[in-house]
Protein backbone atom coordinates (compact mmCIF):
# COMPACT_ATOMS: atom_id res chain seq x y z
CA UNK A 1 0.00 0.00 0.00
CA UNK A 2 1.58 3.42 -1.00
CA UNK A 3 2.06 5.72 1.47
CA UNK A 4 0.49 9.57 0.54
CA UNK A 5 3.47 11.96 0.40
CA UNK A 6 2.07 14.25 2.90
CA UNK A 7 1.28 12.01 5.27
CA UNK A 8 3.86 12.63 7.15
CA UNK A 9 4.03 15.80 7.13
CA UNK A 10 0.12 16.20 7.73
CA UNK A 11 1.47 13.77 10.88
CA UNK A 12 3.81 16.04 11.69
CA UNK A 13 1.51 18.92 11.78
CA UNK A 14 -0.78 17.11 14.26
CA UNK A 15 2.26 16.70 16.63
CA UNK A 16 2.62 20.37 16.74
CA UNK A 17 -0.73 21.17 17.88
CA UNK A 18 -0.97 18.63 20.64
CA UNK A 19 2.30 19.89 22.37
CA UNK A 20 0.39 20.10 26.18
CA UNK A 21 -1.24 16.86 25.29
CA UNK A 22 -0.54 13.86 27.58
CA UNK A 23 -1.99 11.21 24.98
CA UNK A 24 -3.57 11.66 21.54
CA UNK A 25 -5.54 9.11 21.41
CA UNK A 26 -9.11 10.95 21.68
CA UNK A 27 -12.23 9.83 23.04
CA UNK A 28 -13.58 6.94 21.21
CA UNK A 29 -10.07 5.28 21.71
CA UNK A 30 -10.01 6.39 25.45
CA UNK A 31 -13.60 5.15 26.27
CA UNK A 32 -12.85 1.76 24.42
CA UNK A 33 -9.69 1.18 26.84
CA UNK A 34 -12.58 1.62 29.53
CA UNK A 35 -14.75 -0.65 28.24
CA UNK A 36 -12.21 -3.18 28.10
CA UNK A 37 -11.08 -3.18 31.44
CA UNK A 38 -14.31 -2.85 32.79
CA UNK A 39 -15.14 -6.00 30.94
CA UNK A 40 -12.20 -8.20 32.19
CA UNK A 41 -12.67 -6.88 35.51
CA UNK A 42 -16.67 -8.33 35.23
CA UNK A 43 -15.49 -11.58 33.64
CA UNK A 44 -12.55 -11.83 36.13
CA UNK A 45 -10.07 -12.39 32.98
CA UNK A 46 -6.79 -12.98 34.26
CA UNK A 47 -3.64 -11.12 33.54
CA UNK A 48 -1.93 -7.79 33.28
CA UNK A 49 -2.32 -4.95 30.81
CA UNK A 50 0.80 -3.72 28.76
CA UNK A 51 0.57 -0.57 26.08
CA UNK A 52 3.35 -1.16 23.89
CA UNK A 53 4.51 2.47 22.71
CA UNK A 54 3.42 5.29 25.72
CA UNK A 55 4.37 8.81 24.27
CA UNK A 56 3.59 10.93 27.23
CA UNK A 57 1.81 8.27 29.32
CA UNK A 58 -1.41 9.33 28.77
CA UNK A 59 -3.59 5.70 27.91
CA UNK A 60 -1.41 4.52 30.93
CA UNK A 61 -2.44 7.03 32.96
CA UNK A 62 -6.31 6.35 32.29
CA UNK A 63 -5.26 2.85 32.56
CA UNK A 64 -4.28 3.77 36.20
CA UNK A 65 -6.88 5.54 36.75
CA UNK A 66 -9.61 3.09 35.53
CA UNK A 67 -7.96 0.23 38.40
CA UNK A 68 -7.69 2.57 40.70
CA UNK A 69 -11.36 3.45 40.35
CA UNK A 70 -12.65 -0.05 40.68
CA UNK A 71 -10.06 -0.41 43.55
CA UNK A 72 -8.04 -3.20 41.47
CA UNK A 73 -4.79 -4.03 42.68
CA UNK A 74 -3.59 -7.14 41.89
CA UNK A 75 -2.92 -6.32 37.82
CA UNK A 76 0.16 -4.73 36.58
CA UNK A 77 0.19 -1.91 33.77
CA UNK A 78 3.38 -2.22 31.78
CA UNK A 79 4.40 0.75 30.16
CA UNK A 80 6.79 -0.30 27.09
CA UNK A 81 8.43 2.06 25.07
CA UNK A 82 12.05 3.02 23.62
CA UNK A 83 11.57 6.29 25.31
CA UNK A 84 13.93 7.61 22.23
CA UNK A 85 11.25 7.65 19.75
CA UNK A 86 10.00 5.44 16.73
CA UNK A 87 13.12 2.77 15.35
CA UNK A 88 14.49 4.34 12.43
CA UNK A 89 13.10 1.41 9.50
CA UNK A 90 15.19 -1.11 8.79
CA UNK A 91 12.27 -3.71 7.09
CA UNK A 92 11.09 -2.95 3.53
CA UNK A 93 7.74 -3.68 4.87
CA UNK A 94 8.81 -0.11 6.87
CA UNK A 95 10.36 1.70 3.42
CA UNK A 96 9.00 5.65 3.55
CA UNK A 97 7.35 5.45 6.53
CA UNK A 98 10.25 6.96 8.80
CA UNK A 99 8.46 8.51 12.07
CA UNK A 100 11.74 8.50 14.28
CA UNK A 101 12.97 11.15 16.24
CA UNK A 102 14.89 12.91 13.92
CA UNK A 103 12.17 13.70 11.54
CA UNK A 104 9.47 13.41 14.49
CA UNK A 105 11.30 14.47 17.86
CA UNK A 106 8.09 14.83 19.41
CA UNK A 107 7.36 11.62 19.64
CA UNK A 108 10.67 10.73 21.61
CA UNK A 109 9.40 11.52 25.23
CA UNK A 110 12.03 10.26 28.15
CA UNK A 111 10.68 7.93 30.95
CA UNK A 112 11.33 10.67 33.62
CA UNK A 113 8.42 12.76 31.54
CA UNK A 114 6.69 10.52 31.83
CA UNK A 115 6.92 9.11 35.44
CA UNK A 116 6.17 13.15 36.04
CA UNK A 117 3.33 13.16 33.93
CA UNK A 118 1.68 9.83 35.91
CA UNK A 119 2.58 11.74 39.48
CA UNK A 120 0.50 14.80 38.19
CA UNK A 121 -2.78 12.17 38.80
CA UNK A 122 -1.65 10.58 42.12
CA UNK A 123 -1.38 7.33 40.19
CA UNK A 124 2.30 6.96 41.07
CA UNK A 125 2.55 3.28 42.90
CA UNK A 126 3.31 -0.15 42.50
CA UNK A 127 1.02 -0.83 39.60
CA UNK A 128 2.96 0.28 36.86
CA UNK A 129 6.02 -1.17 35.54
CA UNK A 130 8.30 0.47 33.18
CA UNK A 131 10.07 -1.80 30.07
CA UNK A 132 12.40 1.25 28.93
CA UNK A 133 13.92 0.01 25.56
CA UNK A 134 13.23 -1.28 21.58
CA UNK A 135 10.18 -3.76 21.94
CA UNK A 136 12.95 -6.43 20.14
CA UNK A 137 15.19 -6.74 23.25
CA UNK A 138 12.39 -6.34 26.21
CA UNK A 139 8.98 -7.67 25.05
CA UNK A 140 10.49 -11.35 25.61
CA UNK A 141 10.67 -10.75 29.60
CA UNK A 142 9.75 -13.44 31.86
CA UNK A 143 8.77 -10.89 33.83
CA UNK A 144 5.35 -11.01 31.63
CA UNK A 145 3.34 -14.01 33.10
CA UNK A 146 -0.07 -13.30 31.61
CA UNK A 147 -1.95 -10.26 29.84
CA UNK A 148 -5.67 -9.27 30.00
CA UNK A 149 -5.13 -6.39 27.70
CA UNK A 150 -2.70 -5.66 25.42
CA UNK A 151 -2.51 -2.41 22.94
CA UNK A 152 -0.19 -1.90 20.74
CA UNK A 153 1.04 1.16 19.70
CA UNK A 154 4.05 1.15 17.69
CA UNK A 155 3.28 2.41 14.28
CA UNK A 156 5.84 0.04 12.30
CA UNK A 157 5.55 -3.05 10.91
CA UNK A 158 8.61 -4.09 12.58
CA UNK A 159 7.41 -2.63 16.20
CA UNK A 160 4.09 -4.34 16.25
CA UNK A 161 5.90 -7.62 14.89
CA UNK A 162 7.93 -7.37 17.66
CA UNK A 163 4.92 -6.44 20.22
CA UNK A 164 3.29 -9.38 18.96
CA UNK A 165 5.37 -12.37 18.68
CA UNK A 166 6.35 -12.65 22.35
CA UNK A 167 3.25 -11.33 23.84
CA UNK A 168 0.05 -12.59 21.61
CA UNK A 169 0.33 -16.29 23.70
CA UNK A 170 0.51 -14.72 27.27
CA UNK A 171 -2.83 -12.77 26.56
CA UNK A 172 -5.55 -14.55 28.08
CA UNK A 173 -9.18 -16.25 26.99
CA UNK A 174 -11.23 -13.38 26.77
CA UNK A 175 -8.49 -10.49 26.30
CA UNK A 176 -7.95 -7.67 24.46
CA UNK A 177 -5.65 -6.37 21.48
CA UNK A 178 -5.93 -3.01 21.08
CA UNK A 179 -4.36 -1.84 17.82
CA UNK A 180 -4.11 2.10 18.12
CA UNK A 181 -2.78 2.97 14.46
CA UNK A 182 -4.70 -0.20 12.38
CA UNK A 183 -6.21 2.32 9.52
CA UNK A 184 -3.70 5.44 10.00
CA UNK A 185 -0.67 3.15 9.31
CA UNK A 186 -0.44 0.81 6.74
CA UNK A 187 2.85 -1.02 7.78
CA UNK A 188 0.94 -1.46 11.13
CA UNK A 189 -1.92 -3.30 9.70
CA UNK A 190 0.02 -5.11 7.21
CA UNK A 191 1.64 -6.75 10.54
CA UNK A 192 -1.45 -7.45 12.08
CA UNK A 193 -3.00 -8.77 9.25
CA UNK A 194 -0.02 -11.22 8.12
CA UNK A 195 0.25 -12.05 11.65
CA UNK A 196 -3.37 -13.16 12.17
CA UNK A 197 -3.13 -14.80 8.81
CA UNK A 198 -0.23 -16.99 10.13
CA UNK A 199 -1.86 -18.20 13.36
CA UNK A 200 -5.13 -18.28 12.07
CA UNK A 201 -6.83 -15.83 14.18
CA UNK A 202 -10.36 -15.52 13.28
CA UNK A 203 -11.77 -13.37 16.06
CA UNK A 204 -13.77 -10.40 14.00
CA UNK A 205 -11.65 -7.34 14.09
CA UNK A 206 -13.66 -4.33 15.59
CA UNK A 207 -13.31 -0.72 14.34
CA UNK A 208 -12.73 2.17 17.23
CA UNK A 209 -12.89 4.62 15.35
CA UNK A 210 -10.72 5.61 12.05
CA UNK A 211 -7.44 4.95 13.25
CA UNK A 212 -7.92 2.19 15.78
CA UNK A 213 -9.14 -1.67 15.76
CA UNK A 214 -9.38 -4.37 18.26
CA UNK A 215 -10.30 -7.90 19.22
CA UNK A 216 -11.35 -10.55 22.08
CA UNK A 217 -9.40 -13.33 22.12
CA UNK A 218 -11.19 -16.68 22.09
CA UNK A 219 -14.70 -17.20 23.57
CA UNK A 220 -15.92 -14.19 25.03
CA UNK A 221 -15.69 -15.13 28.90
Amino acid sequence: EKINENYLKDRHDLRNITELSHTMIGEKRMDNIRYCIESIIKDDVPGDLIETGIWRGGAIIWMLGILKAYEVTDRTVWAADSFEGVPIPTLEQDNGFDLSKNVLPVLAVTQEEVRKNIEKYHLQDGNVKFLPGWFKDTLHTEEIKQLAMLRLDGDLYESTMDSLTPLYSKVSKGGYIIVDDYESCPPCKLAINEFREKNKISEPIIKIDNHGVYWRKGDAI
